[in-house]
């Protein structure tokens, strides 16, 4: 089974891969690896360049061992990293980081009751590792389970206060259970740690950080009425027209809100909102040059993976 970049189910979040969501009581998980997927992956060019520099699991150092695991990880053969993880913690290597290492793989597979576990083991070991308790965070939102998600998010937004990605995470659990004011303050203290938090990056890293919703359109209008606050106006534009392509109706929220109610009279707002009603009623959609204000989220939108 190849590994993808991390992604939530949360029903309409981006991305190759999802995580169905699941009711409270149910932790479901993508199937193991079978032998014949493994060595189907073996069998390719890309393995070759590899496997004859793998170092040897009972002679090599931790840090070798993990720095291999690391490889394969990012050369996407996911079940040999968890086995060099685990060749590195038999070896003496730091077990609360190898386990938080291992469950992100496991998240990467949509293993998510195995991810569970691995980082509920991490926090067990090193109470204060603030990833394992953000991607804990995130096996829970995965199923729904905001209560916990935010009880996590928190752990570890105190541990790291710097952290924009933990007050975004922590966020986005408030915003699923309505809790609007309170995902409002956490956004925006994300947003003032790093003001393009909620832009995605690249995957490759140990910390999971969600930026989709199944409740994806409102939560465009949440970012472009705080941007808009801020006095971004073009990023506020930029959201509020994603939250219209995933067919909110933006319209109406900019008349109901005060902040976002200025931005009626800006001709790309103007073009953009035509376009909307246009796909809405089926008429035909008004053409300008005006800049484009990004891509509508795909099915699903994703959870990247940080440093």
């Amino acid at each position: 089974m190849r590994l993808h970049s991390l992604t939530l189910s949360v029903l309409i979040l981006t991305v190759p891969l999802s995580i169905p969501a699941f009711s409270q009581s149910s932790r479901s998980s993508a199937p193991l690896t079978s032998p014949e997927e493994r060595a189907a992956l073996h069998n390719g060019p890309e393995w070759e360049t590899i496997a004859p520099h793998l170092p040897d699991p009972k002679l090599a150092s931790p840090a070798q061992l993990e720095t291999a695991a690391d490889v394969l990880r990012a050369r996407r053969f996911p079940e040999d990293a968890l086995d060099y993880y685990g060749y590195a913690m038999a070896r003496g290597g730091n077990i609360s980081n190898l386990l938080n290492k291992m469950g992100v793989v496991r998240l990467e597979l949509r293993q998510t009751d195995l991810a569970h576990e691995m980082f509920q083991r991490t926090v067990k070991v090193q109470k204060r590792n603030a990833p394992a308790w953000n991607n804990l965070g995130v096996t829970e939102y995965s199923v729904k389970n905001y209560r916990a998600a935010i009880s996590d998010y928190k752990q570890a937004s105190k541990i790291d206060k710097t952290s924009a990605v933990y007050h975004s995470n922590l966020a986005m659990a408030y915003f699923e259970s309505r809790d609007m004011e309170s995902a409002r303050r956490e956004f925006a203290v994300a947003l003032r740690i790093d003001p393009t938090i909620m832009h995605g990056g690249d995957s490759g890293g140990i910390t999971a950080h969600i930026v989709g919703s199944e409740n994806y359109g409102e939560l465009c209008i949440e970012m472009a009425r705080l941007y808009a606050r801020q006095g971004r106006f073009a990023d506020a534009i930029l959201w509020l027209g994603k939250s219209a392509e995933s067919g909110f109706n933006v319209r109406d929220a900019m008349h109901a809100d005060s902040t976002l109610f200025p931005l009626l009279k800006n001709p790309e707002v103007q073009i953009m909102l035509t376009n909307a009603d246009g796909l809405r009623t089926g008429r035909s959609i008004a053409s300008a040059n005006a800049p484009s204000l990004g891509s509508a989220p795909e099915p699903t939108k994703p959870a990247h993976l940080t440093d």
